[in-house]
Formats: structure tokens, sequence, C-alpha cells
């Protein structure tokens, strides 16, 4: 059997696993080190009592004759109607809404309605699967450079120049536009001219943006969109992700949307809900009953509750980061609507700084280069952690670096 050829394009390590595998190295070589992550966005505090009883009632239903269910391809019909009631004040039918495993997940699995021969841009830097999961699509060619810059991927570079927000000229005609906000990895919210801006870019450009809102939980600022879908003229060129991972805890449990408007159709005037539906009934039976009624839970008023808290909770622990970088005179961005907080180190390799962080504090953080070429000379701090492990690991960077 050949390999399929979009498997020699891809870089061979992936950003997290070559994180972990660089921490287990340094583990064995120091083994009384007391290693703290600040590194990969994954959450640590336990679920909270609410949300926590709805998962464990959907397990307990599941038990029973009355209570047992099947597939559920595109998501329960009830979680369909609340998310549409919740997040977008019953702006959108449960037809448009999709049940899924995680935004990650489909981020992956929307490259299939487009296939590989659409063109892609992503705000570089960028969550690594925007441009691999093109790469294994056949969206793009096999890097090239010592940037690993991937042929046939437009970089919409965000840099402190730009306040973070891309040229919108460069935005390809009929392609895909990845765009994330609250952004991963620079902590970046973009504002309502801003995303008026982006919409109206893609419209011209009979473009489609794929709008990752997993992070929109953080915003705290009134004035800053949660939704993609609170710009005129969205829904003809939007299709948003959203989990539950990063507000609700979910990491582990699994669950998420995506939200395709019925009236969002390709140039011969098909439907792309309904190739989205075709989709996700063909490559996936849907996410866990059990991860679905604590998605339910999360919904309630007291769920909403939690997540408030949760939230609060992580953005306490960004604060505590930037304030500690600030005090060494770092710049950093993100942190207040964000639980990323993306600090500059001028000219330096990321992934010396990295190596650095980790050999004098050891904290694990993220290497900007891994998000892609304006990544350099960045690090990403993550504010996911125990409230002891943050405050430790400031008073470490503190100590090595004043």
């Amino acid at each position: 059997m050949r390999r399929n050829s979009c498997m020699v394009n891809i870089r061979a390590g992936y950003l997290f696993p070559e994180i972990a595998k660089r921490r287990r190295e340094y583990a064995a070589a120091h083994p009384d080190a007391k290693i703290i992550s600040l590194g990969i966005g994954n959450t640590t505090e336990a679920i909270l009592p609410h949300i926590n009883a709805g998962l464990v009632e959907g397990a307990r239903r599941l038990g029973t004759q009355e209570g047992y269910s099947g597939y559920q391809d595109e998501g329960l019909q009830e979680l369909r109607e609340k998310i549409a009631a919740v997040f977008y004040g019953g702006k959108f039918s449960a037809q448009e809404i999709f049940i899924s495993d995680g935004a990650k997940c489909d981020i992956g699995r929307l490259q299939l309605l487009f296939g590989a021969g659409t063109p892609v841009a992503v705000q570089d830097p960028s969550y690594p699967v925007y441009v691999d999961g093109s790469v294994l699509i056949g969206a793009a060619d096999g890097a090239s450079g010592s940037a690993g810059i991937y042929d046939r991927i437009v970089y919409l570079p965000c840099t402190v120049e730009n306040v973070f927000f891309p040229e919108l000229s460069r935005i390809p005609s009929k392609g895909l536009v990845y765009f994330c906000s609250p952004n991963n990895p620079t902590g970046a919210v973009a504002n309502r001219e801003q995303l008026a801006a982006l919409v109206k870019a893609a419209i011209s450009k009979s473009s489609i943006i794929i709008f990752d809102a997993a992070y929109s939980e953080y915003i705290r600022d009134p004035a800053l969109p949660k939704s993609i879908y609170e710009i005129e003229g969205a829904r003809e060129c939007a299709i948003e992700v959203n989990s539950f991972s990063k507000s609700a805890g979910f990491t582990g449990v699994r669950l998420g949307w995506s939200i395709v408007p019925a009236e969002m159709k390709y140039e011969s005037g098909e439907s792309v809900n309904a190739d989205w539906h075709r989709i996700c009934s063909t490559v996936f039976n849907g996410a866990s009953n059990i991860a679905q009624a604590g998605g339910l839970a999360a919904l309630d008023s007291e769920g909403q509750k939690e997540i408030r808290s949760l939230t609060g909770f992580y953005l306490g622990n960004a604060q505590l980061i930037r304030n500690a970088l600030q005090s060494l005179g770092i710049f950093c961005v993100g942190g207040d609507n964000s639980p990323y907080i993306w600090a500059q180190f001028p000219g330096r390799d990321s992934w010396e700084v990295f190596s650095e962080i980790l050999e004098k504090c050891q904290v694990i953080t993220t290497p900007g280069a891994g998000f892609g070429p304006a990544g350099g000379g960045f690090i990403r701090f993550s504010a996911f952690g125990h409230r002891a492990d943050i405050e430790e690991a400031c008073q470490r960077l503190r100590i090595t670096f004043q």
C-alpha cells in the first residue's frame, strides 16, 4: 500500500507532543525537580457541582430502560435548542447547530466540506490544527524554509505593529479564513469594528470564515463580541465552532458544537448546511450522551454561574502571570479577556527561551515558533493550573529573571 501523500507533507512533530517529550526528558534527567506546567491549555480544576451532577444523572439514566438513548448524530434536540437560546438569543434553529466532541475535532472535519483545492488563510501565529488539518486534507503542500512555512497557505501576520489584527487584503478569493477570538495563542480579542471588517472582506472575496470561539466565555469586556454572529452579514459567510472544554472543564469530557447557517450556499447554489449534516452523519456518530447531559446542566442558570466562576478563577491566574512578567519588564498581551499570555523576548529563539525557562525555573511554557512564523521571539503562558502552582511559578520567574 502507498502512504497517503498528505502524511508526507505534514511536519513530523506536532507541537504539544514535542513539548511533552522534552518535559519527560528533563524530568528523567532531574528526578527531584518539581515541574510546573504553564504550557498546554489543559484545564486543571474539578468540574463544579451542578454541571457534574448533570453528568452523573446522564450516566444514571442510561442504566434505566426509560432513560436509555443511542445514537444522536447531530446532538440531542434539547441541547441544540438550549445552545441557540443561551448563546445566540434564539437566532438559530436546532437544525443549524451540530453537537460534536469538541471544537478541534470540528475544525478538522470541516475541511471535508471544501476539499484539497481550496485556498486557506490563517492568522499567524495560530492554533496548529488550522494548518495541519489543511495539510492532511491536501489543501497545502510540504513545509519549506527554516520557518516551516507551507506552500498554498496564506499566513496573515498578527504582530505588535498591527496590534495583533491582520491585514485583510491578503484574504484569498473563494477560500477559507481561520480566525480565533479570543486568540490562541496571543490572547488578543478582536473588537466589533475589526470583526465587521473581517466579515466585509470575506463577503467581498466570496470566502468563508471558520470562527473559533472556544474561549468566548473568558471575555469580560461587554464591548467585545463573543460570537461572529454579532456582526451583520456573518450568517452569509461564517461557520462558528465552540466548546465546553475551557469554560466548563470538559477537556476530558469532550463536548462542543458548530453552527452552519441555513442561508450559506456554495457558488452553485447547494446548501453548506445540508453537506455538513451529511458529513456529520457519515463520519461521526455523535458526542457522548453523558457529555450532552452535562452540557444541558452547564446551560442552566446555575451552570452558567459555575462557568463564570471557573473562567474567573483562570483569569485570576492569568493576571498573576501577566503581573509577574510585566514586573520584569517583559512586554505581553492577553490575560485580561483570555487565559493566555503572549510574552515577547525580542531577538531570542523561542525554543531557546522555552529551554531556559524549563532549566532555570522548572516551568513548562509553549514556544511561539510552534504556532507559526510570526510566533518567533514569543512565549505563550497558559493560566490553566492550580493557584498554588501558578503563584510558585511566578515566584520562580521573578527570582530567575529580575
